[in-house]
Formats: structure tokens, C-alpha cells, sequence
């Protein structure tokens, strides 16, 4: 495994510890989601440079549109749930109450 590769996965799975166990505010909660598409985005990025197999090109932008349609989606939820709750604090947020 190249010192490259090894960078990738240690960053996405440095993500995805801290999105397991550092779950108090939203916020930080969003930025170990976006951490972990970054990580996922840019071998996507270069593999298709690596192989030179230009077929796969396009998989780095979907993957982009996604990315950014997930993080416009946690800022509307952080918004909505600071405005309602007084706070971004998870713990505050319970999915049984209506």
C-alpha cells in the first residue's frame, strides 16, 4: 500500500471515528460527513488518472453534486433545529417526540 492510499483511508476512517464518538453538536457532525466525501473524492479523482480510463471521469462530479446536495441539507437541518431547540447540541434532538 503506497504512503497515498494509506493517507486516504486513514483520513476517511479519522472521519468516521470522530462522527462515531464526537456527536455533540450538529455541526461538528456535518463537518466528519463532508471530511469523509473529501477523503471519498479525491482518490475517485485521481484513479482514473492512475488507470487512464477515462469512462470513470465523471464519477468524481456526481460524487461532487452529492456531497453538496448533503451539505445543503445538514446547513437546512442545523438552521431549522437552532431555531426550534435554541441549539445545535444533538442530544436536544429526539426523533420519537413530534
Amino acid at each position: 500500500m503506497s504512503p497515498l492510499h494509506f493517507s486516504f483511508y486513514s483520513a476517511f476512517t479519522f472521519s468516521s471515528l470522530g462522527l462515531a464518538f464526537h456527536r455533540t453538536h450538529l455541526i461538528s457532525a456535518l463537518l466528519c460527513l463532508e471530511s469523509m466525501m473529501l477523503s471519498m473524492f479525491i482518490p475517485l479523482s485521481i484513479w482514473p488518472v492512475e488507470n487512464q480510463t477515462p469512462s470513470f471521469t465523471l464519477v468524481p462530479i456526481l460524487m461532487l453534486a452529492f456531497s453538496a446536495c448533503e451539505a445543503g441539507t445538514g446547513l437546512a437541518m442545523l438552521v431549522a433545529s437552532t431555531r426550534t431547540h435554541g441549539s445545535d447540541h444533538l442530544h436536544n434532538l429526539n426523533l420519537l417526540q413530534c
